[in-house]
């Protein structure tokens, strides 16, 4: 396996970690504002997580130029 390849596994990991870690934060605390409880909480929480997500990961690879989940695409 090259450097390349190595860097560009890192690179990926390092994307898809810092878009959970931030999609987390973000939902956790537009959810503490709204106060929602019980079964509400929960599906608009992961609703709310998962748009996050994809957009955070939809930034980075326009910001960035990573392709995350291109199928390859060239």
């Amino acid at each position: 396996m090259e450097f390349a390849d190595v860097k560009k596994w890192v690179i990926f990991f390092l994307g898809i970690l810092c878009a959970i870690v931030i999609a987390n934060a973000l939902s956790n605390l537009i959810i503490a504002y709204t106060a929602l409880s019980g079964w509400v909480n929960f599906v608009v929480s992961f609703v709310l997580y998962a748009v996050l997500f994809f957009a955070i990961l939809y930034l980075l690879e326009k910001m960035l130029g990573i392709e995350f989940f291109g199928f390859g695409r060239t």
